[in-house]
C-alpha cells in the first residue's frame, strides 16, 4: 500500500508552533502537574525548537498514559477537577475489553460539569453559545447564566413529566442553541440523550430511536439549508404515529409555525428561573445512545457514559485542542454526526461554543469560512471533504476574509490528503495550528489527533492521543512502523461503548470490535505509524483494495485522482470475479463542463501510475451522476462493492441510510448489465 506522505522523512514540517505558546499550553501545564504528583514524565514537553527531542518528550508522556492508565485518568480527573459526589474505589479496576470497569464506585453528572463555567458570577453573562444560520449576519449570544437558566426550567419541566434517570429522550433537531440545552436537560435529570439531524427521513430516524424506545420527543418544524426552507411537519407526524412510547413532543418553532396539537411549546418549559438540579449518577450511567451509519442493516445503537464522555472529552478538548475560555469553537456538523457531541465538549472547559445550522457552502463555497470570521473563532473544525472543495473552487480565504483569531483548524471525516493540507497554508493561513484527527463514533472522540507542542507534517496526523494505546498490527498481531498496519487499541479508554443497546449478552458489540484480535480493539482502519511517531490513515480496511497479493487503500487513490481539475469525486472499488480474477473500476463524478474522454482516462491512469504504482491504477474508469453517501457524509465503498458482486440493492444496503439511493440504483444496473451483457 502506498505511503507517500512518508517518502521524504527529512522534509520540514509545514508549521511549528512557537515556543512561548507551546510551553503555555495546557497539556504543558498539566505534564509538569502530573510529574509531581503521579510520576509522569519529568522532561518537560516545552519549550524547544527540536522536532526530534519535541517528539520524544510527547512520546514519553504518552507511553506513562497507556502504560499505567489507571494512574493516568486519575491524573486527569484531579487536575481537570472533576466533581465525584462518591469517590471512586479506583481509576480501572478491570481493563479487560470489552467490559472493563471504570471508575467503580463514583458518582457524578456530566450536565453539572458543562455548566459549571456559568456558576461564577464573572461569567455569567458572557457567552456560552454564539449562534448563526443563513438568515443571520451576526453571531446571536446565549450567556453562561440563560443556558443554566433553561437547563434548570427544562430539567424541572422533564421530571414533572415523569422523565426519571434511565429513560430515553430523543431529538429530531438542527444544530442549535435548543439542541444544546435539551441534551444538557436530558443529562441533568439521568435520561439517555439520543438524536437525528432533520435532514434524515422517517424511516431512517425510526431505524433508531424505535430501537431504544423514548419516552419524550423534542422536534423542530423545518430548518433552512442550502437558501431553502425545508418543512418537516408531516415528518414528525409520522415519528409520532411510530413511536408508541412517547409521553410527550415538544415543539420548537424554527420557522414560527405554531404547536401542533397534543405537543408542549418549547418557550413553555424553558420560562421559568429555575437553577439546574444534577441527579448524581453512576460513572457508566449511560449519557447518550449513537448509531452506526446502518448501511447494511440497522444501526448500532452504541451506548456510551456519563463518566466515560466526561473525563475523555475533558482530555480532549484541554489537552489536545487546549481549549479555555478565552476560546472559540466552531466545529462543522449536525446532531446526526457524533462531532456535535464533541462540540458540546467545548463547554467543559469554559469554551464559548458556536453552533452553525446550514450549508456550508451557501451562498457561497466560502460560507463556512465566513462563519468563523464573523463569530471570532479560534479553534475551527471541518472536513477533509470541505477543504478539498475549497481547493477545487480556488478559494482564498486568508486573503478575503478576517481569520486572525483562528489559531487551530481541525479536519476529520476522511483521511486529509497532503493537497489539502498544503492549501491550508497557501490559502488559508501561515501561523495556524492543523490538528487533523481521526477516531469514531463508536469512542465519540479521537484516537490520533493533534498536539500543541509538535510539529504538523505533510499528510500525517501529529500522533496517537494520551490514554489511547494505538498500534498498527500486520495480520499475524504483532506491531508494524513504517508500514500499513490494522489500527488497533490495546488498552481501553473510558469512552468505549459500555455496550450497544438491546444486545444483552454483548454478541454484536464482541463482534464488532473484539472479533479478529480477542481482547483488543480493532477499529477497522489501515494505518502507518512513523518512526517518527505521527500517524496516517489510509482508508477503511474492511473496503480495502487488493491486487496481486497487495492491500491498498482507497483513500491514495482519492487523494490523486481528486487533484484533477475535472473530477469533482471519485470511488473505488474492488470486486473478486467467480472465475478467480479482481476487478478494480474507478467511478468519477465530473465537474461541470467536463468530458471523460480517452485523453482524461489516459491523465488519470498516468497519475496514479506516477504517483502510487501501476497496481493502483483501475481497470476501467467509468463516468457516474453522483456517489453515495451515508447520512453524515461518508462514501459508500462496501455496499457498492455488494452490488457490484451481484447483490441486490435490498440485501446490499440499508436504504435509509444513504443520502441519494438514484446514485446506488446505477451500481445495481450496472451490475446487472455486466452480468447479461455478452462474455
Amino acid at each position: 500500500m502506498n505511503t507517500t506522505p512518508q517518502d521524504a522523512p527529512a522534509a520540514a514540517p509545514l508549521w511549528r508552533p512557537d515556543p512561548t505558546r507551546a510551553a503555555a499550553t495546557r497539556i504543558v501545564a498539566f505534564q509538569q502537574w502530573a510529574a509531581r504528583h503521579h510520576a509522569a514524565p519529568t522532561a518537560p514537553l516545552a519549550p524547544t525548537t527540536n522536532d526530534a527531542q519535541a517528539a520524544a518528550r510527547y512520546a514519553a508522556l504518552h507511553a506513562w498514559s497507556t502504560e499505567d492508565p489507571g494512574r493516568f485518568w486519575t491524573a486527569l480527573t484531579q487536575w481537570c477537577g472533576v466533581r465525584f459526589s462518591t469517590e471512586p474505589s479506583t481509576a480501572l479496576a478491570d481493563p479487560a475489553m470489552p467490559g472493563a470497569r471504570w471508575f467503580p464506585g463514583a458518582r457524578l453528572s456530566y450536565a453539572e460539569h458543562a455548566l459549571r463555567h456559568g456558576e461564577d458570577p464573572r461569567h455569567a453573562d458572557t457567552p456560552a453559545i454564539l449562534h448563526l444560520d443563513e438568515t443571520t449576519q451576526e453571531p446571536k449570544p446565549l450567556s453562561w447564566a440563560e443556558l443554566r437558566r433553561q437547563v434548570g426550567s427544562l430539567a424541572a419541566e422533564l421530571r414533572r413529566l415523569g422523565v426519571r434517570p434511565g429513560d430515553r429522550v430523543s431529538a429530531y433537531v438542527p444544530n442549535v442553541p435548543q439542541a444544546i440545552v435539551a441534551l444538557l436537560a436530558s443529562a441533568a435529570v439521568g435520561a439517555v440523550w439520543t438524536a437525528c439531524a432533520p435532514d434524515f427521513g422517517a424511516r431512517s430516524v425510526l431505524d433508531r430511536f424505535q430501537q431504544v424506545e423514548p419516552v419524550v420527543l423534542f422536534a423542530v418544524d423545518g430548518y433552512h439549508y442550502g437558501g431553502k426552507v425545508h418543512d418537516r411537519t408531516d415528518t414528525v407526524a409520522e415519528l409520532r404515529r411510530h413511536l408508541p412510547t412517547l409521553r410527550a413532543v415538544v415543539h420548537i418553532p424554527l420557522l414560527g409555525t405554531p404547536a401542533p396539537a397534543g405537543t408542549l411549546p418549547w418557550a413553555d418549559l424553558t420560562a421559568a428561573d429555575t437553577p439546574p438540579v444534577f441527579e448524581q449518577l453512576p460513572f457508566d450511567h449511560p449519557l447518550w445512545v449513537l448509531y452506526s451509519s446502518g448501511t447494511t442493516g440497522l444501526p448500532k445503537a452504541i451506548v456510551q457514559s456519563q463518566g466515560g464522555i466526561l473525563v475523555e472529552h475533558l482530555k480532549q478538548a484541554a489537552l489536545h485542542l487546549d481549549l479555555g475560555p478565552d476560546d472559540r469553537f466552531l466545529w462543522y456538523t449536525s446532531t446526526g454526526w457524533m462531532m456535535w457531541n464533541f462540540l458540546v465538549a467545548g463547554l467543559l472547559t469554559g469554551t464559548t461554543v458556536v453552533t452553525y445550522d446550514g450549508s456550508p457552502g451557501h451562498p457561497g463555497p466560502d460560507a463556512l469560512w465566513s462563519v468563523a470570521a464573523r463569530s471570532g473563532t479560534t479553534v475551527l473544525g471541518t472536513s477533509a471533504a470541505y477543504v478539498m472543495a475549497g481547493r477545487k473552487a480556488d478559494l482564498h480565504p486568508g486573503r478575503d476574509l478576517d481569520l486572525s483569531a483562528v489559531r487551530c483548524i481541525g479536519t476529520t471525516g476522511s483521511p486529509l490528503p497532503p493537497d489539502g493540507f498544503r492549501w491550508i497554508y497557501e490559502e488559508v493561513k501561515r501561523d495556524v495550528w492543523l490538528a487533523s484527527v481521526s477516531g469514531g463514533t463508536d469512542v465519540c472522540s479521537c484516537f490520533v489527533g493533534g498536539v500543541p507542542t509538535l510539529p504538523v507534517h505533510l499528510g500525517e496526523i501529529q500522533a496517537p492521543c494520551l490514554g489511547a494505546d494505538v498500534q498498527a498490527w500486520d495480520a499475524h498481531g504483532l506491531p508494524v512502523i513504517d508500514q500499513v498496519g490494522e489500527l488497533v487499541v490495546t488498552q481501553p479508554l473510558p469512552s468505549m461503548p459500555t455496550g450497544f443497546w438491546n444486545d444483552p449478552d454483548g454478541t454484536r458489540y464482541r463482534e464488532s470490535y473484539f472479533e479478529t484480535f480477542p481482547g483488543v480493539w480493532r477499529h477497522g482502519d489501515w494505518i502507518t505509524r512513523t518512526a517518527r511517531g505521527t500517524v496516517v490513515i489510509h482508508g477503511r480496511s474492511d473496503s480495502t483494495l487488493n491486487r496481486q497479493g497487495v492491500r491498498m487503500g482507497s483513500a491514495d487513490i482519492y487523494e490523486v485522482v481528486e487533484r484533477l481539475p475535472e473530477i469533482r469525486e471519485s470511488l473505488v472499488i474492488g470486486v473478486e470475479q467467480p472465475d478467480g480474477g479482481y476487478w478494480m473500476p474507478l467511478f468519477v463524478v465530473l465537474t461541470e463542463g467536463a468530458e471523460l474522454d480517452d485523453a482524461l482516462r489516459g491523465r488519470i491512469r498516468t497519475a496514479l501510475r506516477e504517483q502510487l504504482s501501476p497496481r493502483h491504477v483501475p481497470d476501467e474508469v467509468i463516468a457516474v451522476p453522483g456517489i453515495p453517501h451515508t447520512l453524515t457524509g461518508k462514501r459508500i465503498e462496501v455496499p457498492v462493492k455488494r452490488l457490484l458482486s451481484g447483490a441486490a440493492l435490498a440485501q446490499a444496503v440499508n436504504p435509509g441510510s444513504v443520502d441519494n439511493l438514484d446514485h446506488l440504483r446505477f451500481f445495481e444496473r450496472l451490475a446487472r448489465d455486466r452480468a447479461t451483457g455478452p462474455a
